[in-house]
């Protein structure tokens, strides 16, 4: 099997991630962390603790109080989301965004009347429409939220360019860092990223169920979720401090433990030649595309990108493409909507969808060429109109 996929999440670990969940679930020494003096609770401290301090490393967070543990990106992005924006404020956004920005967005227009502006993009180069930023920009505008790369077309957005239109107007920018976080270089002081949302089951090759939020500086956030944190605990309010502010209840340590090893392995490789070598199997695949006139590539072609590429074949639903290169070859992609439905509506394939593929690290070159020579089995068949 050939494993396409990695954008919603990396099926392919490095073995360490595995050790070190199995390590906490089976060794019997590790408790709650921060619960009291006995050394299963300082065992999970130190792997939390450990853990904050190589995100620093990883992302520029000015301490390790600044980066608070969730359960993905979905959860960090829901908190900062519900807990920054108040009633009658207005947030600007993108056409490109998951449904992670988009439903709670939607949720607060209608509970709180909270104003949302899309900036769309060019249909034709893939290029968000920049300058449209100050088109939109009112005296209640709040923040910015936008993603650092579709999920569906690999597009890394200008997050510089959209950081120095917040910095002009004194904005929070919010960035979703879902398919970026482990694949390009992130630096939240340098590009005054006021808040960083990432999960741990992507490009950082943790498992399933942990995530985070990293703040640039302390931000006033009403906490998502209330309770247990083992200490202040006769406040009926969650303490103000960060991190505790926005962990109640048991952390997940096992998940945590697997992200930190997920990190290790990042920093052993390091991170630009992952970029470099992943972006040289999309070449390969973007180019041998580009061969096909039936075939339509959304992925933009002057721009930065990460390790997916996003295309149709005609008019051919994208499902039926993707079960083809399953059945055949054993390939897992994802074609459908990808829980971005501005993306679709924009390029008119709310119907038709878009045939997703996404690498990783552990992709090869073989894989590739597997997945090119079935590409051109399959035009060979449409082409006799088989």
């Amino acid at each position: 099997m050939i494993y396409f996929d990695n954008g919603a999440t990396t099926a392919i670990k490095p073995k360490e991630v595995g050790e070190s969940v199995s390590k906490v679930l089976t060794s019997g020494l590790y408790g709650n962390p921060g619960r009291d003096s006995s050394e299963y609770s300082v065992n999970s401290g130190v792997i939390v603790n450990q853990t904050r301090d190589k995100l620093v490393k990883l992302f520029n967070v000015p301490s390790n109080d600044l980066v608070t543990f969730t359960t993905n990106v979905t959860e960090s992005l829901n908190t900062v989301l519900k807990g920054i924006l108040r009633e009658g404020d207005h947030v600007i956004t993108t056409d490109y965004e998951h449904n992670s920005v988009l439903r709670p967005l939607a949720q607060l227009k209608k509970n709180r009347n909270v104003d949302v502006d899309y900036v769309t993009f060019d249909k034709k180069t893939g290029l968000l429409c920049v300058e449209d930023f100050e088109k939109y920009l009112k005296p209640n505008t709040k923040a910015v939220v936008c993603n650092n790369a579709s999920n569906v077309t690999g597009y890394v957005l200008p997050i510089k360019e959209i950081s120095a239109f917040c910095q002009r107007h004194n904005l929070l920018l919010i960035v979703d860092a879902a398919q970026t976080a482990g694949v390009e270089d992130i630096d939240i002081q340098r590009d005054k990223i006021d808040v960083l949302c990432f999960t741990g089951h992507k490009s950082l090759y943790g498992p399933q169920g942990i995530g985070g939020i990293c703040f640039r500086k302390p931000i006033k956030v009403e906490p998502l979720k209330s309770g247990g944190t083992g200490i202040d605990s006769f406040n009926t309010s969650m303490p103000e401090f960060f991190p505790t502010r926005l962990e109640a209840g048991t952390m997940n340590v096992p998940g945590i433990a697997g992200l930190s090893a997920g990190i290790d392995y990042l920093n052993k490789k390091g991170i630009k030649n992952i970029k470099n070598y992943i972006n040289g199997l999309v070449s390969r695949i973007m180019e041998a595309l580009q061969e096909y006139s039936e075939i339509r590539i959304y992925t933009p072609t002057n721009a930065e990108i990460t390790g997916t590429v996003g295309f149709n074949i005609a008019d051919i639903d994208s499902a039926e493409v993707g079960q083809w290169l399953w059945d055949n070859y054993q390939i897992a992609t994802r074609p459908g909507a990808h829980c971005a439905p501005r993306v679709h509506e924009r390029y008119g394939t709310v119907e038709q969808g878009i045939v997703r593929i996404s690498l990783s690290s552990f992709n090869t070159d073989e894989e590739v060429d597997t997945f090119l020579k079935a590409i051109k089995e399959f035009m060979d068949i449409y082409r006799r109109g088989l």
